[in-house]
């Protein structure tokens, strides 16, 4: 084994470019990818080198850490679109280990190690949770699951990105699950956040002394904390969209049907963000969900 472990990063989005930028932070010299080349480029600037293609990126590591959307785009970063061979996966040496960092149906990520097992390669099913600010600061959490042959490799470059890395098994599945289960509170926690602010502002209270009596009282959670200050702010940026919420409580509500297990809250929830989804607000952030609450007046930006 290389005395120094080569590492690649796909995605520089909000939560991928901080873990970038923690990895170089901890001494490595980061290779990375995203579809936007302009974005690959500005982070080599500083250290680290733009990769520009995933077949480019998968030849020269040993670990490749994926931090893309869904299911869909990691085999798209894997095996190329449509599986035309373009991916990483054709590249990557045998032994090497692929990080699965998406929030994905378990069965998936289960039947993905299966298929990286077939090629030589290891695998880490290893979701994250924390948001672009602890992504950036080197404090989300990481949860994990895969073989001892995977961690040997790849373990001293999760502690890199994530002050907790938890490992939940010696088989991909395990991670996945904790992460639907995560998303299944945060989703329900956003939108009865949404629910509580939309009842105060039909009430006449006024809001940044409702956010303030709120974060400070048994009420509070990190979610209304978190999101509730985007809505005081009328800041609707992004950083993780209504249809994240779609998706993951849709993965959420597929994985307890397949048990007959009911879920009514986040069956609602779930709903909520369909509505705001179909309402025009698919790519805002996800507090934007309280905008289905119909005969209030959101806070405005301040000129």
């Amino acid at each position: 084994m290389n005395t120094v472990t080569r590492v690649g990063l796909i995605g520089l989005g909000a939560m991928g470019k901080g873990m970038a930028h923690s990895l170089r932070r901890a001494g490595h010299a980061p290779h990375v990818f995203d579809v936007r080349s302009e974005a690959a480029q500005a982070f080599a600037k500083d250290g680290g080198i733009a990769c520009s293609s995933l077949s480019e990126l998968g030849a020269a590591c040993d670990v490749v850490i994926s931090v893309v959307v869904n299911a869909a785009q990691t085999e798209s970063v894997l095996f190329g679109p449509n599986g035309d061979g373009t991916g990483c996966a054709g590249a990557m040496k045998p032994g090497s280990v692929f990080v699965m960092c998406s929030t994905v149906d378990p069965n998936w990520s289960v039947a993905m190690e299966k298929r990286l097992d077939a090629l030589g390669l290891l695998y880490i099913d290893a979701p994250i949770s924390g948001g672009a600010a602890r992504a950036a600061s080197g404090e989300m959490t990481m949860m994990t699951a895969g073989s001892p042959a995977a961690y040997a490799l790849a373990e001293p470059l999760l502690h890199a990105m994530a002050a907790k890395v938890y490992k939940l098994g010696d088989s991909a599945g395990a991670g996945s699950k904790v992460k639907i289960i995560n998303q299944l509170l945060a989703g329900v926690h956003i939108a009865v956040a949404a629910e509580a602010m939309a009842l105060g502002l039909r009430e006449g209270v006024d809001p940044a002394a409702l956010y303030e009596v709120i974060t400070h009282s048994a009420g509070n959670s990190w979610m209304f904390e978190n999101r509730m200050a985007h809505v005081l702010a009328d800041d609707y940026t992004p950083l993780s969209a209504v249809d994240i919420f779609v998706k993951d409580l849709g993965i959420v509500l597929d994985m307890a049907r397949a048990s007959k297990f009911p879920l009514p809250l986040s069956s609602t929830a779930h709903q909520m963000f369909m509505q705001a989804s179909t309402a025009g607000f698919a790519k805002e952030d996800d507090s934007a969900v309280i905008k289905i609450f119909p005969g209030i007046e959101l806070p405005r930006r301040k000129p």
